[in-house]
């Protein structure tokens, strides 16, 4: 091979080389040209929900605020016929109990997959403070099964809003427990319920205590996914919660 040939060989390899080296730096170019950023903002949107609302004997004619209980109905009761969500819990015993010492507030999930949208509950509860005489400082959360799960999520939400809260047959997120720890909450699961498995309950009642809480926690034995009859049908609740009241 000529000295001509190997002089040109050897400049088409380092142009070669060259061209790869320069392609390297172009992709590391394109890579470090992405860098990550944060958008949050405010948007408004409308929501709705129907919902069903009882007013205590007394409440007409007196100037007195009283206390709100707002109820979240588990997933058979979810759509858009209000009556379904009179088959459990407190709509269920006012009906009859026209002496029940709370405004009840009963809200109506469209749709079992939808679930509770904190936001939209929020929002309700601001509606009824604003027209109806509401005490603030005595504001009650429960639900039942898929709204026990409800009852976790708003309360974590919005802690400052609730005196107490009682979820039934529910879970929630553990991580949640500090801003759980300074309100009265009062846990009821049935042992053998194998719908929402009690050791969801368990897990946020010791995740509470870890977070310096001392939340009651009742588990009923024999009881299976409806442990929700024998809690509402128990004086024992309603005597506990008109005790809890906001301090400020």
């Amino acid at each position: 091979m000529s000295a001509q040939m190997k002089t040109s060989l050897l400049l088409g390899t380092v142009v070669c080389l060259s061209g790869l080296a320069l392609s390297a730096s172009a992709q590391q170019a394109v890579s470090s040209a992405q860098v990550a950023k944060h958008f949050e903002t405010k948007i408004a949107m409308t929501v709705k929900l129907d919902y069903l609302l009882f007013l205590p004997q007394g409440y007409e004619g007196s100037a007195k605020r009283w206390p709100l209980m707002l109820f979240l109905h588990g997933s058979g009761e979810s759509g858009s016929d209000l009556a379904k969500v009179k088959v459990h819990g407190p709509p269920k015993i006012v009906e009859s109990k026209p002496d029940f010492p709370f405004i009840l507030v009963s809200p109506q999930s469209p749709g079992p997959r939808m679930g509770w949208n904190v936001e939209t509950l929020n929002a309700l509860l601001d509606d009824i403070m604003q027209q109806y005489r509401v005490d603030p400082d005595r504001v009650y959360l429960t639900g039942l099964s898929m709204g026990g799960y409800g009852t976790w999520s708003l309360a974590a939400a919005h802690p400052e809003r609730f005196a107490a809260i009682v979820p039934i047959c529910g879970g929630g997120n553990p991580a949640d427990a500090p801003k759980l720890a300074s309100i009265p909450v009062w846990v009821f699961h049935g042992a053998k319920d194998t719908t929402v498995p009690p050791q969801r309950s368990k897990e946020m009642v010791e995740a509470i205590k870890s977070a310096g809480g001392n939340p009651k926690f009742t588990i009923y034995p024999e009881a299976g996914h409806d442990s929700w009859t024998e809690t509402y049908d128990n004086p024992e609740l309603y005597q506990w919660l008109l005790e809890q009241k906001k301090s400020h």
